[in-house]
């Protein structure tokens, strides 16, 4: 089991939500504080930093125009920890494929990134939100497909090293490839691929990828891995899937007392809570299939949405998406969680978020690398096989 330190490196200093329509997209940079936002730069390195000392690994993200995340550019906030850290894996997911115009500077830029890390790097790829296919002048329809053919180019430009080739595809054209440099990591770093839904999850596992899903819960994590295992048998890779292929994200907080832990964890919510988004934002058309939309307008819901509604840190637990109390509380929700999947081998673990601050969010990795980390590594070893 390995676990990796994420922060969304939100800017929550926002006036009330009933002022202004959406969170994202549309929200005034006016109420951007570079000032303020300096300092949460230094201070989220910082913290990636000492989850690193803790025994942890580093995983980053990136959205745009929006205050829940205000790192746009994934791989220069990666290019810094690269250079800052020294044992880490350090894992980028991800790149929004299917919104980037030019999938060979992708190629170049993680490649950059995992020589100078000395081959720490595991590369992410991500279809992208889809609030962000308008400020990113994107088309919603095909993404999908987009996404796997630039994963294609960008796997073809790591292992080819015998001069430029031509990619002709449905989507991208490039007469010339030849990056450099080429991956420190030979063939390539371990490439990882999110997905929410069992369909994506199926087709990940059909190529070998690791998959990660985020906040999915008991339910929805199960049919996810499942489907992904799916995948991986069709495809002839094997009877056996490794526990490693797999990856769960939920928030974390834990403390002494289950009374300090709740008080951290309500904290963490703002990442559910706050993100308020208008309907045509949220659901481009021709973003989701055809049956999925159809699901919507019989009122079908993503299980978040419901979770608003009514959220706290006990129906979050409940639910799987949280991960709070005393070490030996903590432990056994996790491993409520992992039974009932069928395992995984790697946890994103979200312990920060909103406005829990920089001595709490340290408390609460501290406590949970030094009394949980050791039990989940001793009790479910990445060497074990996924499944019931």
């Amino acid at each position: 089991m390995r676990v990796w330190h994420f922060s969304e490196t939100a800017y929550p200093y926002l006036p009330p939500a009933e002022d202004y329509d959406s969170i994202r997209i549309t929200l005034p940079n006016r109420y951007f504080d570079p000032v303020k936002g300096a300092e949460l730069y230094n201070r989220y390195l910082d913290e990636w930093l000492i989850a690193e000392d803790e025994g942890l690994d580093i995983i980053v993200n990136e959205h745009h125009q929006t205050a829940t995340c205000i790192d746009p550019a994934a791989p220069l906030i990666l290019s810094a920890l690269a250079r800052q850290s020294t044992k880490a894996r350090l894992l980028i997911l991800g790149n929004p494929l299917a919104n980037r115009k030019n999938p060979v500077r992708v190629a170049e830029e993680m490649a950059m990134v995992d020589v100078l890390s000395e081959g720490r790097l595991d590369v992410g790829f991500v279809r992208g939100v889809p609030y962000e296919v308008l400020p990113a002048n994107s088309n919603p329809a095909r993404m999908n497909e987009r996404m796997w053919e630039a994963i294609d180019l960008i796997n073809e430009a790591f292992t080819r090293h015998d001069g430029p080739f031509s990619f002709e595809g449905d989507f991208f054209h490039f007469r010339n490839v030849n990056i450099w440099p080429r991956p420190y990591q030979q063939p390539t770093p371990p490439i990882w691929v999110s997905s929410t839904s069992p369909g994506g999850a199926r087709q990940i596992g059909a190529r070998g990828y690791r998959l990660a899903t985020f906040l999915t819960g008991f339910d929805g994590t199960r049919k996810v891995y499942d489907s992904y295992r799916e995948g991986w048998r069709a495809a002839g890779l094997g009877d056996d899937v490794p526990t490693d292929r797999l990856s769960y994200s939920g928030m974390v907080y834990c403390a002494d007392t289950e009374e300090e832990a709740y008080k951290g964890a309500e904290k963490l919510l703002w990442y559910v809570t706050s993100n308020k988004v208008p309907g045509h934002l949220a659901n481009p058309p021709g973003y989701v299939p055809t049956a999925a939309n159809l699901q919507i307008m019989r009122g079908a819901e993503h299980p978040l949405k419901a979770f608003q509604q009514k959220p706290s840190v006990e129906n979050a637990i409940e639910k799987g998406i949280m991960f709070a109390g005393t070490p030996d509380q903590v432990y056994g929700q996790f491993k409520r969680m992992y039974d009932y999947v069928g395992g995984f081998g790697n946890f994103l673990m979200m312990g920060q978020a909103g406005f829990l601050e920089h001595d709490e969010t340290v408390a609460g990795v501290k406590k949970f690398a030094r009394e949980v980390y050791p039990r989940l590594q001793a009790d479910f070893p990445g060497t074990r096989v996924s499944g019931y």
